[in-house]
């Protein structure tokens, strides 16, 4: 095949032979007049094919935008939770997370900056979470109920169904604990296509939820204190995997775990 290359513009017209074939001498002529007389609508075509070839093999970097909303940065300490930081500043968690854009928790590091809108000033100075330095737990912060996997995070689809909590399968043992100190609002041995459901009220606007258990080891109306084993992780019907599901909610809204979880 023969195929005529303009470089330059129309007036400059200079060919040069790419490569022998059998495309007639009068086809040759066709396509360099066509060239000569279209030649911006060429150039227009060929400059769009390159942008759009290369927006689907490779990303552009765009620098984040100015913040517009006023507020103070705080960097994040290891172990700090989005639940601290809020009750620290005395922000609402919600505000928090959209200012910032947060989606997933677990990609947050030490040194982090984020932006509590609304302030401009230190936070109060709030102790140290117990477990840091005595081993004990802090009442008013939230404990992991399982040591094991997420295998399904807050708001994840699965069977037309949206997780209104986290699903976490155990290491080792089963043994689920208490996130937070409260009272057995809530015990059912058949709860839906949750099975076997325990629910505690913290007495300040929040509850949590443990689901799919083998086994439970309170009753209502109990009070039980933080880190008391509750029950113990297991499945349901044909579902044999053995994990559980977790939430928090604050009131009747269901709240994403990892927000409060350190």
């Amino acid at each position: 095949m023969s195929l005529n290359v303009v470089e330059g513009g129309p007036a400059v017209a200079k060919r040069r032979r790419v490569k022998q074939g059998t495309v007639p001498a009068k086809a040759r002529s066709s396509i360099t007049m066509y060239i000569k007389q279209n030649y911006c609508a060429v150039i227009l075509m060929l400059t769009a094919a390159l942008v759009v070839s290369g927006c689907a093999s490779q990303s552009v970097y765009r620098s984040p935008a100015a913040p517009t909303v006023q507020g103070f940065y705080h960097s994040a300490k290891k172990g700090e939770t989005l639940w601290r930081i809020s009750k620290m500043y005395g922000t609402g968690l919600e505000d928090i997370v959209r200012v910032n854009s947060i989606y997933d928790v677990t990609r947050i590091e030490e040194g982090q900056l984020i932006l509590i809108p609304g302030t401009r000033r230190e936070p109060k100075l709030i102790p140290a979470p117990a477990a840091a330095t005595t081993g004990q737990y802090d009442p008013d912060e939230f404990i992991w109920p399982l040591k094991g996997k997420i295998v399904s995070t807050f708001g994840q689809t699965s069977n037309n169904m949206v997780n209104k909590g986290i699903n976490i399968k155990p290491y080792a043992s089963p043994d689920i604990s208490a996130s937070r100190p409260g009272k057995v609002v809530f015990c059912s041995n058949d709860f839906s296509s949750y099975g076997k459901t325990v629910i505690l009220d913290h007495g300040d606007g929040f509850l949590t939820v443990y689901s799919r258990n083998s086994e439970v080891f309170v009753r209502a109306g109990e009070i039980v204190p933080q880190g008391r084993n509750i029950a113990r992780a297991g499945s349901i019907g044909r579902d044999k995997s053995q994990y559980l599901h977790f939430e928090i909610r604050k009131g009747h809204k269901t709240e994403n775990p990892l927000f409060y979880l350190p």
